[in-house]
This record gives structure tokens, sequence and C-alpha cells, in this order.
């Protein structure tokens, strides 16, 4: 069994169709009556979007059912379907705590328990069950007030369970509040913070006054699209970036096969280390495989190059103690029972 690393898995996207829809049965008459047959939910759920915008509003039907006290069964579910599945060693799991806050509080008290859902999906990441080292991604907005990115920025940084900051929402609607997130970037790295972000995802999210910032690049497509120019000082920041090849069919970013094969061309050529990455692997009902796998039959990479990606997976990841997975510990992982398996991790 191979094992594998998970740098750009957002928790709205990763529950999958069928687990998704089952909560929805059991837990909430709304969404069950709107959903009352599985195959109209998964085809709605999982259907191409004309756009990034379009698509990114499938994450508020999941976050209005990831209440605090629900998080614990979506977050199981995910890290069993991960280990079984996927033979995932290391998941970092990306999400913006204040959009699991109940809506009826003040910002005031949002706010203030951010912490707490930090905490609860810390918890709950640590199952024994299965032995995946994981950590958080709190996920800054482009939608939210300065005031509460602020807020989820000193909170990762005074948080355990968290190991980088990342901003979300649509790299479109960054362009107005440019300036604040700079300085937000500014502050993250000045406190030792590991950076990452939605950059260069669609070509109206190009905006090279966040790139010296970030440590790893959330999707970066059009920098070997539109802006070849800029891989050499990728290359030399040792920047990766974190490629998610269902997500650009799915946003109706690209059109065509090939597009994703000049983009990998041109990291290869220029010294880019890219992670393969599957981003909502729910949304799209596609596991990290078989990313894996259609890359490969559609000849977009070979296996040397899809080793390349594995193990730069591993190298940028921003919690993993060591280069690469040493053997000592893929071979625990893999003769320990599950329920056993915690003593793996110190």
């Amino acid at each position: 069994m191979a094992l594998y690393a998970e740098l750009h898995r957002h928790l709205g996207g990763s529950v999958v169709p069928r687990i998704l829809w089952r909560y929805f049965q059991r837990h909430n008459d709304d969404l069950s009556e709107r959903f009352p047959e599985y195959p109209e939910f998964e085809q709605f759920y999982t259907r191409p979007r004309n756009t990034l915008d379009e698509y990114l509003e499938l994450h508020t039907l999941v976050e209005s059912v990831q209440t605090q006290d629900a998080l614990p069964y979506f977050i199981y579910r995910l890290l069993r379907g991960a280990y079984i599945f996927e033979n995932l060693a290391y998941l970092e799991l990306r999400y913006t705590p204040f959009l699991r806050t109940p809506e009826h509080l003040s910002q005031k008290k949002r706010i203030a328990a951010m912490a707490d859902v930090v905490e609860t999906v810390g918890k709950a990441s640590q199952a024994a069950d299965y032995p995946i080292l994981n950590s958080q991604i709190l996920c800054m907005h482009s939608r939210l007030p300065f005031e509460v990115n602020q807020a989820i920025l000193e909170l990762a940084i005074e948080s355990d369970y968290v190991c980088a900051v990342d901003v979300a929402g649509g790299d479109a609607h960054y362009q107005e509040r440019l300036d604040e997130f700079v300085k937000l970037y500014k502050l993250a790295r000045s406190q030792g913070m590991k950076t990452t972000g939605h950059l260069y995802e669609t070509p109206d999210g190009c905006y090279p006054e966040l790139l010296p910032y970030l440590m790893r690049i959330g999707h970066g497509i059009q920098i070997p699209l539109r802006y070849p120019e800029l891989l050499k000082e990728v290359a030399a920041n040792g920047q990766c970036l974190e490629i998610c090849p269902t997500t650009y069919f799915k946003t109706g970013t690209l059109e065509d096969l090939s597009q994703l094969k000049l983009i990998f061309e041109r990291c290869f050529e220029a010294g880019v280390d890219v992670a393969i990455c599957t981003d909502n692997a729910g949304l799209h009902n596609v596991r990290l495989p078989f990313e894996y796998e259609n890359l490969l039959t559609h000849d977009i990479i070979n296996f040397r190059q899809l080793q390349a990606c594995q193990d730069a997976a591993f190298r940028h990841a921003f919690a993993w103690p060591y280069t690469k997975p040493p053997a000592s510990l893929l071979t625990s992982l893999l003769q320990q029972e599950p329920q056993d398996a915690q003593s793996v991790y110190p």
C-alpha cells in the first residue's frame, strides 16, 4: 500500500455525496425534503458549474450543517475514507472557522466561538482508528471583514492544531482589498506562521503583490498558463503549486485536458514543485488516487513525474517532520491494527 500526502482539501468540500445525503435524511428535515432521493442529489452536488463563484456556493450548503456539534461526525468519516480508500499518511484540512459558528450570534461572539471550533476539529482529527498525521489550515476569506480575518490569523498563530493560514473565497474578489491581505500575510510571516493562498487560479485572480508572502500557492495554474515568466521566481523561492486537476473542469476555469499538460510541462521545465491535490474530493466524487490515475491515463504526466509530485507533497507539507515518510513509519502504519495505531505518532 502506497501512502500519500494531501495538501489542499477543504472541510466543506470533503464530504462525499452519499455521507452528506444520509446526514440530511437523519438530521435535517428541510434538506431531506429538498433532496428526497440520492441519485438526484448526487447529480446536483457533483455536476460542473459555469464559474468559480457558482461552484463555491456549494460550500454554503455544507457549512450550514457543519455545526460544532456535527463536525466530529463528518471528520471521522472523512478520515475513515481517506485512510481506507486513499491511503493517506498525511492530510492538511482547511476551512474558515468563522463560517462554522452560529449565524445568530453577533460578530464579536462568533469570533470568540472560533477557538472552540478549531479545538473540536483538532480533537476529532486525532481519531485513533485511522492514524493519519493531520493538521489544520485556517482560511481567511475574501468576503469577510478585516476584523474577522485578523482574528482568524491570530487564532492560527496561537493554536497548536493549526499549521498555516490561507485566503479563500474566490480570487477574483481580492482586488479591492489587496492592502488588507498584504498586511495580514506580512503579520503571519513575521510571527513564523506558514502561508498558502488561493491565487492565480482564475484569469481574474492574478495578483503578484501577494506572491512574496506565500510559501505555497493554492492552485497557481495561471502562472504557467499566462505568466510563465514568473516560474523562475517561483522556483527560486521554493514555492510549490497545489494543483487540483478536477477542480478546473468543475469550475469552468479550463476547457481541455491539454491545458493541464502544458501546466505540468512548464512547471517541470522550470524546476517548480507541484503537489497534486483534490481540493474538494466530495464535490468532485474523485479521491486522490483517481486524480493520479486520470493524469496518467490521459498522458498529462508520466509515472516518473507522478513520483516527483508525490515526493513534493511530503517535502512541502507544513506539519510533516520529514522530507519524505521514513520506511520505518510506513511499515508501522501497515502492520498495526487501526485501534492500536495511535502510538505510531508520538
